[in-house]
């Protein structure tokens, strides 16, 4: 399966309304200010609120290494007609055949279906890149996100329980997720 990573770096997506492109050291301010400092934005995701951009600057290094040793990682997620930065979304991978997905949006971002389509751009690109499982968590109490990740053909193998840690909401101590997953055939993969 080592081919899978001898495949071309995808840097840039485009979509119907979104540009979606591996961050930079450049986009730190954008991203603090827009979404990882924000206390509702990150409510339910598994990474601490950002305190101050230094915790940007270190997420964007952390990145960087993601995208050197995989096909893809994290993007910024941005508005195709000014480019503007709207969040986050992105791959991250436990081994070519197996990745995971998520998004962060900006709260004034939420209702215009940023979410679905930055999610299923991530559903075609893990299965171009042959991934075989793609999967997703959600806190129990996140009926939104839940119905994001099934509108994207993602389905609920159940939850797990005491699973994760969702520091923004109870530091130390772990939370019930639902766990999703989307499925591709060998027959599924493009080369």
């Amino acid at each position: 399966m080592e081919e899978s990573f001898s495949l071309t770096k995808r840097e840039r997506i485009e979509t119907a309304r979104l540009v979606l492109r591996r961050p930079l050291p450049s986009d730190a301010e954008a991203i603090f200010t827009l979404y990882a400092s924000d206390p509702e934005v990150t409510r339910y995701l598994s990474w601490p609120t950002h305190r101050t951009v230094e915790d940007t600057r270190a997420f964007l290094a952390w990145s960087d290494g993601e995208w050197e040793r995989w096909p893809a990682g994290p993007y910024l997620v941005l508005w195709r007609e000014d480019g503007r930065p709207l969040g986050s979304t992105g791959l991250a991978f436990q081994s070519p055949e197996h990745a995971a997905t998520g998004y962060a949006f900006a709260r004034f971002e939420w209702g215009h279906g940023y979410a679905t389509e930055s999610l299923q751009a991530m559903v075609d690109l893990a299965r171009q890149l042959g991934v075989l499982q793609l999967g997703s968590i959600c806190h129990v109490d996140h009926r939104l996100s839940a119905h994001v990740l099934e509108k994207c053909g993602f389905q609920c193998l159940g939850i797990r329980r005491e699973d994760t840690e969702f520091p923004n909401l109870v530091p130390g101590r772990k939370s019930d997720v639902l766990c999703y997953v989307r499925t591709f055939s060998d027959r599924s993969r493009e080369r």
